[in-house]
């Protein structure tokens, strides 16, 4: 049975070296890519004010963080609810980053050492649209995700977001690695491969009139180089 939990953080700010800290986190569990209701959403003190910029994307005051508990007091409830899943994120290096800084505080070693692998769907997207905007909005977008009840960000939500989101990237397909190993960053997160030949590319022949229009440039090129482009040359030989 496949266990995957699709995980998100809310944090102060941005640099969890720079002493910002996870304020936020929800997960929603997936089993063989089912949800189940047994999620995990908890809230923290992080014992410092949110980055105004910060506080403008998810809102959550530091009053209202004043009498919850600290990320360590509920560390060991936390790894034991991921603890060897598959665990899905977007954007993985930011939210992993924040968790191991959180983890190494109490002494605990680093995150992706407690669950079976991480696997980022920011890295999965930009595969699978190359040239596009993949923010967790967009693809929701693209999707057809309906995310018309996220105004501000939430852990929670943006993981039901996004475990919608994963559902889609990857309907119909048992995975989407390729038969070998995927390849794993320094800081553990794994990005998939996407298998092209489970994808039926539509074949279009041109009509008529626009293969008149091809002959004709092809004719002014060949007058251009004076007779000398090459695939003139391969009909001749032919």
């Amino acid at each position: 049975m496949t266990r995957q939990i699709v995980l998100d953080t809310e944090t102060t700010g941005l640099s969890a070296e720079g002493g910002d800290r996870i304020i936020e986190l929800g997960c929603v569990e997936l089993l063989n890519r089912k949800l189940t209701g047994n999620n995990l959403h908890l809230y923290f003190n992080p014992g410092r004010d949110s980055h105004e910029d910060a506080l403008k994307v998810h809102g959550i005051t530091n009053e209202f963080l004043k009498d919850k508990p600290k990320f360590a007091d509920m560390a060991p409830q936390i790894l034991e609810y991921l603890q060897g899943a598959e665990i899905i994120i977007h954007n993985a290096a930011f939210d992993v980053g924040f968790l191991n800084k959180e983890l190494e505080l109490t002494g605990r070693a680093p995150f992706k050492t407690y669950v079976e692998s991480v696997t980022d769907t920011l890295a999965m997207a930009k595969e699978m649209f190359p040239g596009k905007r993949n923010s967790l909005d967009a693809l929701c977008d693209r999707l057809e995700v309906d995310n018309s009840g996220r105004t501000l960000h939430g852990a929670l939500l943006d993981a039901e977001l996004l475990a919608d989101v994963y559902i889609n990237l990857t309907r119909g397909q048992d995975a989407l690695l390729m038969a070998d190993e995927p390849q794993e960053s320094a800081d553990g997160v794994v990005i998939p491969s996407i298998d092209l030949s489970r994808f039926a590319l539509q074949v279009v022949a041109a009509n008529e009139q626009e293969l008149g229009t091809h002959e004709e440039v092809m004719v002014q090129i060949d007058k251009s180089s004076g007779g000398k482009t090459i695939w003139r040359k391969l009909q001749a030989a032919v």
